[in-house]
This record gives C-alpha cells, structure tokens and sequence, in this order.
C-alpha cells in the first residue's frame, strides 16, 4: 500500500488489506489531527480490499465526525463497493456520490 497526499486527500495505491491498515489508520489520524479541514480517502487506485481495511475506515469516519469533521471515500471501484456492501458497513462510511456517465 502506497499512500501519496494532494492537500486532506489521500490517495491509496494497492492492495488494501490488514497488511496495510496500521499505516493507512495513522496516515488518516494525522491528516485529521492537523487541520481543521474535512478529509477525502481517494479509492479510484485501491485493487481490493478486506474487511478490517473497511473497518478501519469506519472507525476512523466515526472519529472524524466526533471531532467536528467530515471523512469522505471518494472513486470507489465495483469491488470496494462489493466488500462495502457484503460486509454490512456501507451505511458506516460517506462516499462521494459520481456523476453518471452517458
């Protein structure tokens, strides 16, 4: 898992996984601690991901909006959706919503 920064988005790059949820965890704690901004989770480049990836994510949507901010996920793939949805935690995360394409 590779994590690259444009402002308060991360951008993902990989295999989300419980391989990789300690960095990613810490890496949206600090983005969240050091602004008063809210924070995006860019997905457009994440190849699979994994329950506790997903879990993480939720308990970190969960800190945010406790702290007064906002975590969105935003480029979401078919298969990120897919895990969203068969792991019941859909409804624990913001995703930004994509124009549809003609």
């Amino acid at each position: 898992m590779v994590i690259t920064f444009d402002g308060t988005t991360l951008i993902l790059h990989g295999d989300f996984d419980v391989r990789s949820t300690f960095v990613v965890r810490n890496a949206i704690y600090e983005c969240l601690e050091g602004t008063e901004q809210d924070v995006v989770v860019d997905m457009t480049r994440v190849d699979t991901i994994d329950v506790t990836a997903l879990r993480v994510l939720a308990v970190a949507t969960r800190r945010a909006t406790r702290s007064g901010h906002h975590l969105t996920l935003r480029n979401c793939g078919p298969s990120v959706r897919r895990m969203m949805h068969l792991s019941r935690l859909a409804h624990s995360f913001e995703v930004e919503r994509q124009a549809a394409s003609a």
